[in-house]
């Protein structure tokens, strides 16, 4: 059916009633409060709306509104972050993405990284041309989280010191360990007090893991001390590695830490 046609002139108008009140994304409970019907009726104005190429189905129920410029195209979505909520809550941008919001990066990555404690099948997924790396996380770890409002959305992202705690949890989230090092490292240069939210964070988050990669990586920078000194109170049993992912065949004692090759007690790697 063209675009143009009476029929979908109409549906466009009644769409753009549900978007006033909906936002970015629009579910049947949105057309059926908006239009006031019942929602066996407002799920097949959805699929309507769908078949016309005004809406792009997200998942089952969820759907991004289609601009006219977008129409054609694979991605529709302006700003990602916004089905985030929706596709992953209780969710929160983390990882390198929230590295790059925060200023503690230059690098750019091509995937969205979202920490959730629903159960998602797939750590990699792609939504409309977007691709998301998806992190499952116990509900006690969603702390240190900053809300912000993109449009009428409102998403969660992990503040500075949690973004780098959880990195240093898992350095997958961070590119690996020579990135989050250096997102570390501009934190401590840049944020006065930094250090303190650090060893908070770490401390609420509860992995041991943790105190010994922070503590390795603040030594060899060499400082700040009064950190370094509570990562080494805190430490626990056993070793860890500085990164899972690589090759460790050395073990640093103080740390209680198997490093990389190429990873001395001081300098960079």
């Amino acid at each position: 059916m063209p675009i143009s046609s009476p029929t979908t002139t109409k549906s466009r108008m009644r769409l753009s009633q549900v978007l006033q009140q909906a936002g970015d994304l629009v579910t049947v409970d949105d057309v059926s409060q908006t239009l006031r019907m019942e929602r066996r009726d407002a799920a097949k104005v959805l699929a309507r709306w769908h078949l016309q190429g005004l809406l792009k189905r997200l998942r089952r129920g969820v759907y991004a509104p289609v601009p006219l410029a977008a129409l054609g195209q694979e991605q529709v979505i302006e700003d990602p972050w916004v089905i985030v909520p929706e596709l992953f809550g209780p969710a929160y941008i983390g990882g390198w993405s929230a590295a790059e919001h925060w200023g503690l990066t230059e690098q750019l990555f091509r995937s969205i990284c979202v920490v959730t404690t629903r159960q998602i099948r797939g750590k990699e997924q792609t939504i409309q041309g977007v691709s998301f790396v998806v992190k499952h996380v116990r509900p006690a770890a969603t702390f240190g989280l900053k809300c912000l409002w993109r449009g009428r959305i409102k998403v969660d992202v992990s503040e500075p010191a949690k973004t780098i705690v959880d990195m240093l949890d898992d350095p997958s989230l961070g590119g690996g360990i020579r990135h989050v090092n250096d997102c570390l490292d501009i934190l401590l240069d840049e944020e006065e007090g930094s250090a303190r939210e650090l060893i908070a964070a770490a401390e609420r988050l509860g992995n041991g893991a943790v105190f010994k990669r922070l503590g390795f990586l603040l030594e060899r920078r060499g400082g700040p001390e009064e950190a370094i000194k509570a990562c080494q109170e805190r430490l626990t049993r056993g070793n860890a590695k500085l990164d899972p992912t690589l090759a460790c065949p050395h073990l640093v004692t103080r740390w209680r830490l198997w490093r990389p090759a190429g990873w001395t007690k001081s300098g960079k790697p």
